[in-house]
């Protein structure tokens, strides 16, 4: 088994570092914490510049055509420096439904337009008492000549007021629909929603929403379900990474301050509950981050992935909490003031866990690809 990455991907990771180092320090993330608009044009322009926003889309329409495993580098590095940007839900998840289910016509307009950073589409898909499978999908699309009038609620909108369109889940007679949606169409409003993490997230109601034919991506139906879903399998992998980075970085800050931190004239790493709290977390996330590269991997090779991808999630995510509250213990109660840069971790680790496939859906998702 070769774990060695290529020269040009030891490159990409090391693009990505500096770039994140330079547009995305620990200045920028405290200063966009619950921002309306939530990112940096500078590092939106920078991952630009890098061909990063169209991470995996195919280079004929504009992309860099990159495997999930380079992708999978990109998102540790995204996650070791917490970078707030809507490079999620526009360049993996709409992207990639968009992909998957848009005619000739969607794709051609929309994926140079993402790529290039032109265009942000986020994604409204969750909804108040619902969960992850197609029964938490009750936003109503009812047809109207030649398009749908929509209506309902979505919480958990990422970057909606900085969106140029919405990837809106919505339910028809014939079962699931994917929609684009303007977010400044009559009858769309904008809430912004508080969250633990600080990010930029909204509640976004729809009262009768026009939506054109032409904004429809695919039939609705079971293929809808089911390409929202493949595409939620490539993003479970790359939060997977995105937790690894972060757990990394997270047990590095824990190490230095063991190292440097004094205690009865001896570092802290000297007392033998920190030494094996650190040894611990250093187990758990190699075993994650080989994990995360595993699923990744096979991915990329076209191999089935519906018990990995959960898998990767479920594990770096535990692990990412399991760190960060470790982490915390380590500098004491300094560790959970705004001063000190691991609590930014540690709230990201658990709204990390939470959003999109949160545990228990994840569970259950490996249970049933075991028990089939």
């Amino acid at each position: 088994m070769d774990m060695d990455f290529t020269s040009e991907q030891e490159l990409l990771r090391e693009s990505v570092r500096r770039t994140c180092e330079r547009h995305s320090g620990p200045d920028v993330v405290r200063k966009l914490e619950n921002d309306a608009t939530g990112y940096s044009p500078a590092l939106w322009a920078a991952l630009g510049e890098l061909g990063l926003l169209g991470l995996t889309v195919p280079e004929k329409l504009g992309g860099s055509g990159m495997t999930l495993l380079d992708a999978a580098i990109v998102y540790e590095e995204l996650g070791r420096a917490l970078v707030p940007s809507p490079h999620f839900v526009s360049c993996t998840l709409a992207a990639g439904a968009i992909g998957r289910l848009g005619s000739t016509e969607q794709r051609d307009e929309w994926l140079p337009r993402i790529a290039a950073g032109e265009a942000i589409v986020s994604v409204a898909w969750l909804e108040p008492d619902g969960g992850f499978t197609p029964r938490g999908v009750t936003a109503t699309a009812r047809s109207d000549g030649d398009g749908f009038r929509l209506t309902g609620v979505k919480r958990h909108v990422p970057f909606a007021r900085a969106a140029h369109a919405l990837l809106v889940l919505a339910r028809t007679d014939a079962g699931v629909v994917v929609l684009l949606v303007d977010p400044a169409a009559d009858g769309v409003s904008l809430e912004q929603q508080q969250t633990v993490s600080g990010d930029t997230q909204y509640r976004v109601s729809f009262d009768d929403v026009f939506v054109p034919i032409e904004a429809v991506v695919g039939e609705p139906g079971d293929a809808a379900w089911a390409a929202w879903h493949e595409t939620m399998l490539d993003a479970a992998i790359l939060l997977g990474a995105q937790a690894v980075g972060g757990a990394r970085a997270a047990l590095d800050l824990a190490v230095d301050y063991a190292k440097t931190r004094q205690q009865f004239d001896k570092p802290l790493g000297a007392f033998q509950a920190i030494a094996h709290y650190l040894a611990d977390a250093v187990t758990a996330v190699d075993g994650a981050q080989t994990l995360v590269w595993e699923a990744a991997w096979a991915r990329s090779e076209g191999e089935p992935v519906d018990r990995l991808a959960p898998m990767a999630k479920l594990y770096a995510g535990q692990t990412f909490r399991d760190v960060t509250a470790m982490a915390v213990q380590v500098f004491g109660g300094v560790g959970f003031t705004v001063d000190f840069d691991i609590q930014l971790y540690f709230r990201r680790a658990k709204s990390l866990q939470l959003n999109w496939w949160d545990d228990r859906h994840l569970e259950e998702l490996i249970a049933s690809a075991v028990l089939a």
